[in-house]
């Protein structure tokens, strides 16, 4: 998968509305947490849920998309179903977890 950034609200909106299923991944370079996790959850989202978009937001480049979304804390994971938003993860998760949480709804959406 390509990763994506995305720096403007207009835009993560319109990915939102648009898509189907979307993850926004909220982090920065100066997190070391964020930096080990982030190729494990882009791994799980190419492997398990192919068509998830998958969108990095840097709040160090855009902090007013982490205040728009009321991000507080990272790595914060918001996933959206729908246009809606379906349920965050923050600080410390699990992968496992994480792919337990996406895969109804996900199943639901895609049929599969």
């Amino acid at each position: 998968m390509k990763e994506e950034q995305l720096f403007q609200i207009a835009d993560v909106e319109n990915q939102i509305q648009d898509a189907p299923a979307v993850m926004l991944y909220f982090s920065s370079e100066s997190c070391s947490v964020c930096r080990v996790l982030k190729p494990k959850v882009i791994s799980l989202v190419d492997s398990s849920f192919p068509r998830m978009k998958f969108f990095y937001i840097d709040i160090e480049k855009s902090p007013q998309l982490a205040g728009n979304f009321r991000v507080f804390t990272i790595p914060t994971i918001l996933v959206f179903f729908g246009g809606k938003e379906f349920f965050r993860k923050g600080r410390s998760f699990g992968i496992d977890e994480l792919a337990k949480d996406i895969s109804r709804p996900y199943d639901l959406i895609f049929n599969e």
